[in-house]
């Protein structure tokens, strides 16, 4: 890849993109990216509509930041899905990379993130709930560079 790609202008032309809040669980999360065992994310279709962002397309790349709000990595969206909670699948689990065994465990986890009062606050409903027909947004992403190592 040739080093202008990922230039500090052109790192700062892109859309960032934030795993999670600042601390532990953002720093897990961009570690997974880094060393490759985290390709995939889920979001909540609601988020990205109170934000007014558009969902991920195939293609976009984005600028993964950390819990500091640095640009560590690039990463490109290689695929998207839109699909209510319940049909969240064990390979999209696994390839989330935080070690889940099975989908349940998984559901466990997200459900105490979606429900914890960061995100409630996030969405400005003291009471957001998820279900099993929640729709969310299962996004596979491969990276296309670690910018700890480029120029």
């Amino acid at each position: 890849m040739a080093p202008d790609l990922f230039s500090p202008a052109a790192v700062a032309s892109m859309p960032r993109v934030e795993f999670a809040f600042p601390g532990p669980l953002r720093d897990r999360l961009v570690a997974a990216i880094l060393d490759g065992s985290k390709t995939s994310t889920t979001g909540l279709v609601i988020d990205y509509e109170h934000e007014g962002d558009p969902l991920p397309a195939v293609g976009d790349r984005s600028v993964v930041v950390d819990s500091a709000g640095r640009p560590v990595a690039v990463i490109e969206v290689v695929g998207v899905r839109v699909v209510p909670l319940a049909q969240v699948d064990l390979a999209h689990v696994l390839a989330e990379g935080e070690g889940h065994a099975d989908v349940a465990e998984w559901r466990e986890g997200h459900e105490r993130f979606w429900h914890g009062e960061e995100m409630r606050a996030a969405l400005q409903d003291p009471r957001f709930t998820v279900d099993d027909t929640t729709p969310v947004v299962l996004e596979r992403f491969r990276l296309v560079a670690d910018l700890r190592r480029v120029g």
